[in-house]
């Protein structure tokens, strides 16, 4: 790839979309619902300009199974509209799918082809709908030992720029190069938000850079080269979900799935459930959202966050099909900063208009964490959590010492990293005085991260990425100002390992999105780690 391509693999924002001046084939799907239950018929809406196309449902896992197929349809083009990734598509709805009784919870891929007229396959693309546990399997979870598992959907949401607009860049605004503030769920996903090859570079770099070698982000890179995404490697299923899931498979753990969205919509199920998971990139929450798993936990609920970057509160319509998040104007711009209710307000957890630092629910905060091994951030830094208290019995049969790094072989801290102001006493960390998290916490491990890039020349190639943006913003939030000395102090992040109790439930919460990158085999220790804490809190709850 030459310089050009490089620079514009950074900086340009391409998206997909229905495009009608394109005459290469096309196919596009998506669902009207981000989860259903057995029984459910799920409306599928699909745009493809080939003269037939079919839809084929997969359970997606270790072995992927076909589970239907829509037979051959009529090719229908449906054009996007120029506001879709605000207001959705509004395409006419074009095949049903009946969720049979016996569909077991998980992730299915719904792989709709553009048929040419000799039937032969002339495009694919993926829509992904979510299956979650039938009432009788919830009724059994905690005396068979289920895991829970929760995908983070808003984040999906929230990086998805399908038709132009996500929350980081788009089509909005007075000059259409604006972020937009409402992403719509009505409309497909990005491609290499369902699947990816086994080959796609991860955000965090796979070594540390050659001292003096330019500035590179490789997964950029390669999405410019393979008309996937700029944003695959920061959210989706494919990225972090699926790589818990298929390893959960093969450990032979009982596993369910449910969206983010359920946890409000559908009350009823996470309380049936002894833990429950929330792994990868994990950034968007709901005010509504984090009140169901403080109940949880104080119930006797278990939290395993393997997940980092807990940082912007959002709101989804009554129908949960548009998010909103202002994020860093919010306080200006987001109507709910001037109401009767200004806790809403989407921004940062741990602005004063919110006032709920996202430490009291995870013990984490991504404010005081953020970037580690990419761009500028920690690139020849640690690559695993440099452990504290190897003691603690989430480290049996890991063999590691104090001093020792867990995660090393595959890079599991970063890419985005959660952490807490501390101080160092005895050689150990503890939480910093003055700051609001759990009473109980407890520190196991701490890396250093970075919330912006460090300073220094442009690199001929590439502009920084990440730049500033950050660090000045949590400044903000911090000291309120973003002068020099403001973002020295901020600059400065970390990512951690935790543990705390909170009522009658436990939490344990290794602060991390690039965690899942231990489960693919290549480093025994996040394997050990993992396993030992869905065991230990699975155990805890079936004895309850």
């Amino acid at each position: 790839m030459d310089a050009a391509s490089r620079r514009a693999a950074v900086l340009q924002s391409r998206y997909q979309t229905a495009d009608s001046a394109d005459a290469s084939p096309q196919v596009w799907i998506y669902c009207d619902q981000t989860s259903a239950a057995p029984g459910d018929h799920v409306h599928l809406f699909v745009s493809t300009n080939q003269p037939h196309y079919d839809v084929i449902a997969l359970r997606d896992g270790v072995s992927p199974t076909v589970v239907w197929k829509s037979g051959k349809q009529d090719g229908l083009w449906q054009a996007a509209p120029e506001d879709c990734s605000v207001e959705g598509c509004d395409w006419t709805e074009t095949v049903v799918v009946p969720v049979a009784e016996d569909w077991p919870s998980g992730a299915y891929r719904l792989v709709a082809r553009g048929l040419s007229d000799d039937g032969s396959v002339a495009v694919e693309s993926e829509g992904l709908l979510l299956v979650r546990p039938s009432t009788e399997t919830q009724r059994r979870a905690k005396g068979q030992g289920r895991l829970l598992l929760v995908a983070s959907t808003c984040t999906w949401w929230a990086y998805n720029s399908w038709g132009g607009s996500n929350h980081y860049d788009g089509l909005c605004g007075p000059n259409r190069d604006h972020y937009a503030p409402v992403v719509s769920l009505n409309r497909p996903f990005d491609k290499g938000f369902v699947s990816l090859p086994a080959d796609a570079p991860r955000v965090r770099l796979p070594e540390p850079p050659a001292y003096g070698a330019p500035l590179r982000y490789p997964h950029m890179e390669w999405a410019y080269q393979t008309g996937h995404s700029r944003k695959y490697a920061s959210a989706g299923w494919a990225s972090y979900e699926s790589h818990f899931w298929r390893w959960a498979e093969k450990e032979g753990l009982a596993v369910d799935l449910i969206a983010q969205s359920d946890l409000v919509d559908h009350p009823e199920i996470l309380p049936q459930y002894g833990c429950c998971a929330f792994v990868g990139h994990d950034e968007y929450w709901t005010w509504d959202m984090r009140d169901a798993v403080d109940d949880y936990v104080e119930r006797g609920g278990r939290i395993a966050r393997f997940a980092g970057n807990f940082l912007w509160q959002c709101r989804l319509d009554s129908a949960a099909r548009q998010q909103t998040c202002h994020k860093y104007e919010a306080v200006e711009t987001d109507p709910m900063a001037r109401s009767t209710t200004p806790h809403l307000t989407t921004t940062a957890w741990e602005a004063s208009i919110i006032g709920r630092p996202g430490a009291l629910t995870f013990g984490l905060e991504g404010s005081w964490g953020i970037y580690a091994g990419w761009g500028k951030c920690g690139v020849r830094g640690v690559r695993g959590f440099p452990l504290y208290r190897p003691d603690h019995w989430a480290f049996e049969g890991t063999g590691l010492g104090y001093g020792d790094l867990l995660g090393e072989p595959s890079g599991a801290f970063g890419y985005e990293t959660d952490g807490l102001d501390y101080i160092i006493r005895h050689g150990l960390p503890e939480p910093a005085e003055g700051i609001s998290v759990p009473e109980n916490l407890t520190i196991l491990a701490l890396g250093l991260a970075t919330t912006g890039e460090v300073p220094g020349p442009e690199e001929p190639d590439y502009p920084a990425f990440i730049g500033d943006m950050e660090t000045k913003f949590i400044a903000q939030l911090r000291y309120g100002t973003d002068s020099a000395q403001a973002c020295a102090d901020t600059l400065r992040g970390n990512g951690m390992i935790v543990e705390f109790s909170k009522g009658t439930g436990k939490v344990f919460h290794a602060g991390s999105c690039n965690w899942v990158a231990g489960l693919t085999g290549i480093d025994p220790a996040i394997e050990q780690v993992t396993r030992t804490v869905l065991r230990q809190y699975l155990a805890a709850n079936i004895q309850r």
